[in-house]
């Protein structure tokens, strides 16, 4: 049996109540958990901008960083001291009120959706009976921060990032749902823990669902991708067309909050791929194989969801080193005459599959 985190926090909870009010525990725990957020936030931005240099490295035929700290390992951490220590830039004619704002919303949305993770049996932050709702609700305040930051520049660069962009979220935020109401149709559950405790005890989603699992993993992986604005859909924010896109006017840290932004949004996309599809942090089972299933059930639960997490990453950035990059009327074609239709039809297929019994 897993060990459930919660034993923990229970103690803890008892420990800070024996010498202060409840109130005071409440606080005290929840500012833990702030640092504890901020925490995993900045080591897991760190391990995945060095992990994106390496694995493109790799697709291209180079060595990647190699030369600040053994294997390039410095590397991550003196382009955080160059980005710390470089000057904010205040432009003429922007709206500085929205312009310095845009960025906080964007890492704010970002860091809410991370604590909706879990993490381990009894190790999640935010869990609620209706998760997946607030995960699409608050995932979605993303995009207004980067509106903001186009409108509010004054430069046309910017502004034309800002609208692919929030075309491009807001068109394939459509998949994103109705690939995890398929799941929830399955499971008849949008907690979290709920989630993965069926997993834990009757199988993977992926597997227990058979076909129609495996297209709503497929259009999530797809539609996961356009959300982060990566490769091949990074139309918002192309080099080669628009300088930079809706980040082209920041600088110093706040340009910094975007580029973190986008990182953990892959992993956040990922990590929520692995709960919904792969078990998160549920071992693999197989029936009849109880040797086998022990040693997997051994294993911590943190270890499964960050490897699930981290296989689903490099699938995501094999993704983008192989494919060029689309047209935005490629972009929403493929979402609006092919996507959407596929996952209505997903939905409909798993509907039938459940209630006929027709799953594992």
């Amino acid at each position: 049996m897993f060990f459930d985190f919660s034993k923990v926090t229970n103690w803890l909870h008892g420990w800070l109540t024996g010498f202060m009010p409840e109130w005071g525990a409440i606080l005290t725990e929840s500012v833990l958990v702030l640092l504890a957020i901020i925490a995993l936030y900045a080591v897991f931005a760190i391990i995945m901008i060095y992990m994106e240099r390496k694995i493109c490295a790799a697709f291209q035929c180079r060595l990647g960083p190699m030369r600040v700290g053994p294997w390039g390992l410095l590397q991550v951490f003196s382009d955080v001291f160059k980005m710390l220590t470089k000057e904010i830039v205040n432009l003429r004619k922007t709206d500085m009120f929205l312009h310095n704002l845009a960025p906080f919303l964007v890492v704010s949305a970002s860091m809410i959706t991370f604590a909706c993770l879990p993490w381990n049996k009894g190790a999640h932050i935010i869990d609620f009976n209706v998760g997946v709702f607030f995960f699409l609700a608050v995932s979605s305040i993303g995009v207004v921060g980067i509106l903001l930051a186009g409108w509010s520049s004054n430069n046309k660069y910017a502004l034309i990032g800002a609208m692919r962009s929030g075309a491009q979220i807001i068109s394939y935020e459509l998949s994103i749902g109705l690939t995890m109401l398929t799941m929830i149709c399955m499971t008849g559950t949008m907690s979290f823990s709920e989630i993965c405790m069926q997993q834990y005890e009757h199988g993977w989603n992926i597997f227990r669902g058979h076909i129609p699992a495996v297209l709503a993993f497929i259009i999530y992986l797809i539609a996961g991708n356009a959300e982060c604005n990566r490769g091949p859909f990074d139309l918002p924010e192309s080099e080669s067309e628009l300088t930079a896109g809706y980040h082209t006017e920041y600088s110093g840290m706040h340009f910094g909050y975007y580029y973190l932004a986008e990182f953990m949004n892959l992993f956040i996309c990922a990590g929520m791929a692995s709960t919904i599809f792969l078990g998160g942090w549920a071992p693999l089972q197989i029936p009849g194989l109880e040797g086998f299933n022990d040693i997997m059930s051994a294993i911590p639960g943190a270890v499964w969801f960050l490897g699930k997490t981290f296989f689903v990453i490099f699938l995501l950035m094999w993704l983008r080193w192989t494919f060029p990059r689309l047209r935005i009327d490629q972009i929403l074609s493929l979402e609006w005459k092919y996507l959407v239709p596929i996952s209505m039809l997903n939905l409909i297929l798993m509907a039938l599959a459940v209630s006929f019994g027709l799953y594992f």
